[in-house]
């Protein structure tokens, strides 16, 4: 039997509840498909604050290294907001990301038929919106040195090497091959200098891939085109704060942040994940969204363990769920037959999926 070790980072929140109803689901896939998941409970973020003093405690980064994927919740929260930022939860994600050399966040944004009016934008322009953002994860401004803040004035240092973007677009250009072969770069080449190196290299990555159509757009101009027409994008490469802020915004067009998941991906490891937050003010009533993270699984098994056949299960579950009228709270608005608690809808993906 094929055998897997899976590293769970449950994390802050509602991070605990979502995490054990992927870990139903990809119970029952496994089992239909005829390969065993092995777990093991890893801790970051508060959680891993509260336990050792430190948010990415020396026991995860090492033991991320030693599993086949990393399937992770959500972290952070107001208590810990306070703490120095060295301490805080969100700075211990930015170490795991960085130890594990995963520099390329993938988020597909895919928009069901079934919730197609739970988007604040019209029907007619989001239905059949079908894309992924692939961004730049671990350089970029978030980790230019130098840096500092004084009190009186603060600076951070956006930076990125040839080879730091050659990687990045071309796993955006290999995506679009298996699509519909249209990248779209996105930068601010007008102004920063960083951005026109960006340009310029991805030019010339984009020569190795004649089939791709590849264009360019400003970041600003790719906001407003993401809202007027998101249909006119297949892939969407971009850097570090950039793709964090287009890749929430591209979020809102399924109509609901709980629905997305994401990939963050680099040459040897993997960590999967939903792009939402710890949502702690909805922690403990049963009332988050699992999906994002369920769906973040079926990344998993596709991109890290090459089990199509079980990713593709879990994805046809969620689809039927939504389409027989089954909703959690966040979507209760939206032609729903049955308001579910996240167990509830966690349990109806899981049976769908094992048939």
């Amino acid at each position: 039997m094929r055998s897997y070790k899976i590293a769970l980072i449950k994390g802050d929140g509602i991070g605990p509840e979502i995490v054990e109803e992927a870990v139903k689901v990809l119970d029952a896939v496994s089992f239909a498909e005829g390969f065993e998941l092995k777990y093991e409970e890893l801790l970051l973020g508060g959680a891993a604050v509260d336990a050792t003093g430190d948010p990415a405690p020396k026991e995860t980064l090492e033991g991320v290294k030693q599993a086949d994927a990393v399937l992770f919740g959500a972290i952070g929260g107001q208590k810990w907001d306070n703490l120095p930022r060295e301490k805080r939860p969100e700075s211990g994600l930015l170490k795991l990301r960085k130890e594990m050399e995963v520099f390329a966040n993938l988020r597909p944004v895919t928009v069901y038929d079934e919730l197609v009016n739970a988007s604040t934008l019209k029907p007619e322009v989001i239905r059949g919106v079908d894309l992924m953002v692939v961004r730049e994860l671990i350089g970029g401004i978030y980790f230019g040195e130098p840096k500092g803040n004084d009190g009186q004035k603060a600076f951070n240092t956006m930076v990125y090497t040839k080879p730091e973007i050659e990687r990045i677009a071309k796993v955006a250009f290999e995506i679009a091959m298996k699509r519909s072969k249209r990248v779209c770069s996105v930068d601010k080449a007008n102004v920063l200098d960083v951005s026109q190196l960006w340009r310029d290299t991805v030019e010339e990555v984009a020569k190795a891939y004649p089939e791709v159509t590849l264009t360019h757009m400003y970041v600003d101009n790719a906001a407003m085109q993401l809202v007027r027409d998101p249909k006119q994008f297949d892939v969407i490469l971009t850097g570090n704060i950039f793709g964090d802020i287009l890749s929430d915004e591209a979020s809102m067009l399924s109509g609901s942040i709980g629905l997305l998941p994401s990939a963050s991906v680099g040459e040897k490891y993997g960590l999967y994940e939903p792009i939402h937050g710890s949502a702690p003010d909805i922690a403990g009533q049963g009332i988050a969204n699992p999906i994002a993270t369920i769906a973040s699984a079926a990344m998993m098994l596709r991109f890290a363990l090459k089990e199509d056949a079980a990713a593709e299960r879990i994805e046809r579950a969620i689809k039927q769920a939504l389409s027989e009228g089954y909703r959690t709270q966040d979507l209760s608005a939206f032609d729903a037959k049955e308001v579910c608690s996240t167990s509830e809808i966690g349990s109806i993906i899981a049976n769908y999926a094992s048939k």
